[in-house]
């Protein structure tokens, strides 16, 4: 008598859920404020584009460069949770300096403050979720989080656009509103995920960090993490996104519609191509997005029509569902587990130094030379990026 063999899938375990609920919680908070950003700077705080670029810059740049440490400190502690529940704290506490801003000084502190915990909390959440996902489930892994995490990015800016047309354009009680969720993800943190004992047993003793420990990291280590800064200096700040939708006609409540759109995409998309990176050639999957990113830049650089804008955005939106959660998935494939939140780390030092550069040089473009040669800019360079992912020998 034969025995039936079971075919179904191994489930993903239920920290990784857990996680990603945290994620989506917060990004609802964040997107709720970052969608109406910038037309609250530009139209109620008389804030100029290069200004919105330069604090968009600095706050996600901020937020990259903080995880080199946060991710050191999580490796040599062998601790992740603490330093995550730190980090989504200060995010939660920030929220209400958004709704009491009356200059751009404060907006500017409280996004640096507001990205400082995303920083503190980036490297060793995404460590944890290394820790507690098996290897041959991690592009899945990473794609449900990135997955959760967007369906936040676009139900934050939904309900703006409902608030918006409720409390007729009154930006700062939204604000209020996005404190909620944000206090909501911190209390499931806390409550609803478990560290993994071997993430605790596995912290190296000496110095945080050496020259020995990043000399461990190896060669395929410090290729990813070229390509993940090369990918951030060709997609610079979604808030241009949201200013080009502005140059659109749109009703500025509805504005926000366009992030709603484009974070739609990207939340479909993020968990099944995670699981498709988990058996396909990871640079093929990079090559393709950066066609998809280019397409996105000529078709928003070529008209304001909500066809192009439209098509503009959801291409923007494929293009991060088919890398970023693959680009987290490779940092972990090559980099040793003792090291992990060190690696994510550096990674995102390299991206938010990029990240940075692009912001502040999209915002130049657009006052100098106009929309159009901003989104012409990051066409070319996404051009050259993969010519230089297909330069690189399989």
């Amino acid at each position: 008598m034969k025995t039936a063999v079971s075919t179904a899938k191994p489930r993903l375990p239920a920290g990784i859920w857990v996680l990603g609920f945290v994620s989506l919680l917060m990004d609802i908070s964040s997107e709720m404020i970052h969608s109406l950003l910038p037309l609250f700077m530009v139209g109620g705080l008389g804030a100029s584009v290069f200004t919105v670029g330069l604090i968009e810059g600095a706050a996600e740049a901020t937020a990259l460069i903080v995880k080199v440490f946060s991710g050191v400190l999580s490796d040599h502690w062998g601790k992740r949770k603490g330093l995550a529940l730190l980090g989504y704290g200060l995010g939660a506490a920030t929220k209400p300096l958004f709704a009491i801003a009356s200059g751009a000084g404060l907006v500017l502190a409280a996004r640096l403050i507001d990205r400082l915990g995303k920083g503190i909390r980036g490297a060793p959440r995404d460590a944890l979720v290394a820790d507690i996902a098996p290897p041959a489930q991690r592009g899945a892994a990473f794609g449900l989080r990135q997955s959760l995490d967007t369906v936040g990015a676009f139900a934050g800016p939904l309900l703006g656009v409902g608030l918006m047309l409720l409390w007729a354009n009154d930006f700062r009680a939204i604000f209020w509103v996005a404190v909620i969720p944000a206090v909501l993800a911190v209390l499931l943190l806390a409550l609803g995920v478990r560290e993994p004992v071997h993430a605790a047993s596995a912290a190296p003793r000496g110095a945080p960090i050496s020259r020995a420990k990043l000399r461990r990291l190896g060669p395929a280590y410090w290729w990813v993490v070229m390509i993940g800064a090369v990918f951030t200096l060709a997609r610079f700040s979604e808030a241009f996104l949201v200013l080009r939708a502005q140059q659109s006609g749109l009703a500025l409540a509805l504005i926000p519609l366009v992030m709603v759109a484009m974070n739609v995409v990207y939340a479909l998309s993020a968990y099944p191509l995670g699981a498709l990176a988990d058996r396909v050639n990871h640079r093929s999957l990079l090559a393709w997005s950066l066609l998809l990113l280019i397409a996105a830049d000529l078709l928003l650089a070529s008209s304001t029509a909500l066809p192009a804008l439209l098509g503009g955005v959801a291409l923007w939106g494929l293009h991060m569902g088919m890398s970023q959660g693959l680009l987290a998935a490779m940092v972990a494939d090559v980099a040793p587990a003792e090291l992990r939140g060190t690696a994510y780390g550096f990674f995102n030092l390299l991206s938010g130094v990029a990240m940075l550069i692009a912001s502040v040089a999209a915002g130049l473009l657009w006052e100098t030379l106009g929309a159009p040669a901003t989104f012409v800019a990051g066409a070319m360079i996404s051009a050259v990026t993969l010519a230089l992912l297909l330069m690189r020998k399989a």
